[in-house]
C-alpha cells in the first residue's frame, strides 16, 4: 500500500510513519471495530484507523485543524473503508459510549478522557506523549485506574549522507502508553514497573502560556512541531 497522502498541514508535521506503525499495532483495529480519537489534527492517525476499522469518531477542538483532518481524509478517500464522524468538540465531550479502541493524541483533559474510557470499558487505549513530565503524570493516571499494560519510549533516527558515508539525525522521543479498561483484562493485568522502582516518573511541573499551547498540540506525535 502506498503511503497516505497528507497534502494539508495544521502548522505541524504529521505523526511519523514509524510511530504510527507502533500505534496501529497496539490498537490492533479490525473491520468491525469502532475507533475513537482525541485530537485528530492533521488526520494522520485518523486516516490509518479509517483504513482498518468499521467506524471512526474523531474529535478535534480547533475548527481549523478539524478542517485539515477532513481535507486529508478526502485526499485518501479511495483507501477509506470506515464510516467517519468528525466532531468539533473538546474531550471527553463528544466521545462515543461504544468505542472498542481509543487513541489519545494530547494531554489536555486526559484524566477525564481516561475516566470515560474506564466508564465505557474501552478495550484498547493508546496515548502518545512527547514531554517527560506529562508522561510521568499520564503513567500515574493509567496506574491509578488500573488500566496500564505497558509504556514504550520510541525514538527514530533517520540516515543521511555525510562525506560519502551514512550518519543519522534523531527525532525527539515519543512515549506510547498502552492500556485496556475491559474487566477481563484488568483482572489479569500486572502494574507496569520502571526498572524495579515503585515511584512513578517524577513530574517536574507544567508549562504555561504559548509553550503549553504548542506542547499540548504535539503530545500525540501528530501535531505541534515534532511529530503529529
Amino acid at each position: 500500500m502506498p503511503p497516505n497522502a497528507l497534502p494539508h498541514d495544521a502548522k505541524a508535521g504529521p505523526t511519523k510513519s514509524e510511530v504510527r506503525a507502533i500505534v496501529g499495532s497496539k490498537l490492533a483495529l479490525e473491520s468491525d471495530d469502532h475507533f475513537a480519537e482525541v485530537g485528530s489534527c492533521t488526520g494522520a492517525v485518523t486516516i490509518d484507523a479509517a483504513q482498518r476499522a468499521g467506524r471512526v469518531t474523531a474529535l478535534e477542538r480547533k475548527p481549523e485543524r478539524l478542517e485539515t483532518t477532513e481535507r486529508n481524509l478526502a485526499a485518501n478517500e479511495e483507501s477509506i473503508r470506515a464510516t467517519v464522524d468528525l466532531r468539533n468538540a473538546e474531550a471527553p465531550d463528544g466521545l462515543p459510549a461504544d468505542a472498542d479502541a481509543l487513541f489519545v493524541g494530547g494531554s489536555r483533559n486526559f484524566e477525564a478522557v481516561l475516566d470515560h474510557a474506564v466508564e465505557t470499558e474501552i478495550d484498547r487505549i493508546v496515548m502518545n506523549v512527547s514531554r517527560l513530565e506529562v508522561a510521568g503524570r499520564a503513567t500515574a493516571a493509567f496506574r491509578e485506574r488500573n488500566i496500564l499494560e505497558e509504556v514504550l519510549q520510541v525514538q527514530v533516527s533517520r540516515g543521511y549522507e555525510l562525506a560519502g558515508a551514512t550518519s543519522f539525525d534523531s527525532e525527539n522521543p515519543v512515549y506510547v502508553l498502552v492500556g485496556s479498561a475491559t474487566p477481563e483484562s484488568s483482572g489479569e493485568r500486572q502494574p507496569a514497573t520502571d526498572g524495579g522502582r515503585s515511584d512513578p516518573i517524577v513530574d517536574g511541573g507544567e508549562r504555561d502560556g504559548a509553550d503549553l499551547e504548542r506542547a499540548e498540540a504535539c503530545e500525540s506525535g501528530d501535531c505541534g512541531g515534532h511529530q503529529r
